[in-house]
């Protein structure tokens, strides 16, 4: 089968190439002739692991391609699916649709008949009906199908999540896209991965839900980190004893500064719009924005009191260990490290920092940050280290060496990764999160 994947970012590429390997003929589709000639030659444009050598195996295997023309890229395709981005539109956070109705008003110049047009980019409820009004509009009486096939990829997890998933949603209500869909995904029928069909409608909301109470057990938490550090409790040990009970489940139960990233930022603010929209609020949801938010600030104020507090701070550094907003990737959207790093340098507070992947995106978001050239670098005359990100590089640091070269023995331990009697036996005063 033919599949066209119009845009090859995140999404686009990591679904481009798996469905390659699974044995399609992919044609991945950008508009940026600088991301589609550093393709050709091999160059990825984000960091995932292992995505450098799938794209890589199945372009030698004449299974994927890239190009910016879509009319010759989706000639013959069976399956054209969106997977271009839906930021957060500016000044009033409901998500920016503007890109995908360009290719859909581009789709309904071009577009042949009996193709299914996939919405692969999270969207809010409704989105559908707009794609399929405006190729109705450009090809009245044309038979194609609009379904919605939302992704529930984890960044530096993204191809183990597309080629064993929990679930794979498809919307729509027309029988021979149905058909259409098992067979792109019938490679993972071995695998049985249980297909859920559902409106339209329903699949769009189903992404955003699902973001939405994920990010709402990441913030639970950290609300209960608070509260066990108010009352001498250890809030690995309550993640783990509600972790247990299978209604909860133990994922998305680990303390830390605040949610980041490419997704669960904008699809909260864009669940609250929608909310708005319907005249339906979200009160938990909105709680949950909110309590994030002031999260990130509240870990640079952690910082600035494991060094002296708010009085003693000028002149003083700390180095941050860690930018990206979750290890085993690139991505600096939201990344809670931007708002601790910048309320240190508000603070008067000297920062370098060090992340394995982050730096070259982090730099221009951190204009007062010293980019360092290593771990050891960056605690060079540092009068606190702050493990920010949990990279593994981070988990095993020489803390003699740390000692010999950073002003003060203080770790803040944003992810606790350390353990608080080994640190105080290492002669370091420890701060961590949840454990009084």
């Amino acid at each position: 089968m033919k599949i066209a994947m119009i845009g090859s970012g995140y999404v686009g590429l990591v679904s481009g190439a798996c469905f390659a390997d699974f044995g399609h003929d992919v044609v991945c589709i950008d508009k940026d002739p600088a991301k589609i000639t550093a393709l050709d030659a091999g160059v990825m444009p984000i960091f995932e692991p292992g995505l450098a050598e799938l794209v890589s195996s199945n372009v030698r295997g004449g299974r994927l391609s890239f190009t910016t023309d879509l009319p010759s890229g989706i000639a013959g395709a069976s399956a054209i699916f969106i997977a271009v981005g839906t930021p957060s539109r500016r000044g009033d956070g409901h998500a920016d649709l503007s890109f995908v109705h360009a290719v859909a008003r581009e789709l309904g110049e071009h577009i042949g008949p009996s193709v299914v047009v996939v919405t692969k980019s999270t969207v809010p409820v409704g989105s559908g009906d707009e794609v399929e009004r405006i190729i109705a509009a450009a090809k009245p009486g044309i038979q194609c199908a609009v379904a919605s096939n939302p992704e529930f990829l984890r960044e530096g997890a993204a191809i183990a999540d597309f080629k064993r998933p929990d679930r794979i949603v498809i919307g729509t209500d027309e029988e021979w896209a149905r058909g259409v869909m098992r067979e792109v995904y019938r490679p993972l029928f071995l695998n049985r991965a249980p297909i859920l069909f559902t409106s339209r409608r329903s699949a769009e909301l189903i992404k955003y839900a699902a973001n939405a109470f994920l990010a709402t057990k990441i913030t639970f938490i950290n609300e209960m980190a608070d509260l066990c550090e108010k009352v001498g409790a250890d809030i690995q040990d309550v993640s783990r004893g509600i972790g247990l009970d299978g209604r909860i489940g133990g994922k998305f139960l680990h303390a830390g500064p605040g949610y980041g990233g490419s997704c669960f930022p904008k699809d909260t603010l864009a669940l609250l719009k929608t909310a708005e929209d319907y005249d339906s609020p979200t009160r938990i949801v909105e709680a949950v924005v909110k309590v994030n938010e002031s999260r990130k600030r509240a870990m640079g104020r952690k910082v600035i009191d494991a060094i002296g507090g708010a009085g003693a701070v000028r002149s003083k550094k700390v180095a941050l260990l860690g930018l990206t907003f979750k290890p085993n990737t690139d991505d600096m959207r939201d990344a809670p490290s931007i708002t601790i790093a910048q309320t240190l340098i508000d603070a008067g507070v000297e920062v370098s920092a060090y992340d394995p992947e982050g730096m070259a995106l982090a730099a221009p978001m951190m204009p007062g940050v010293v980019m360092a050239k290593s771990a050891y670098d960056a605690a060079e005359g540092a009068d606190a280290v702050v493990i920010v990100t949990e990279w593994d590089a981070f988990r095993a640091l020489d803390l003699e060496r740390i000692k010999g070269i950073a002003r003060a023995a203080v770790l803040v331990d944003l992810r606790n990764v350390y353990d608080p009697a080994d640190m105080r036996e290492a002669g370091f005063a420890y701060v961590s999160i949840g454990r009084g």
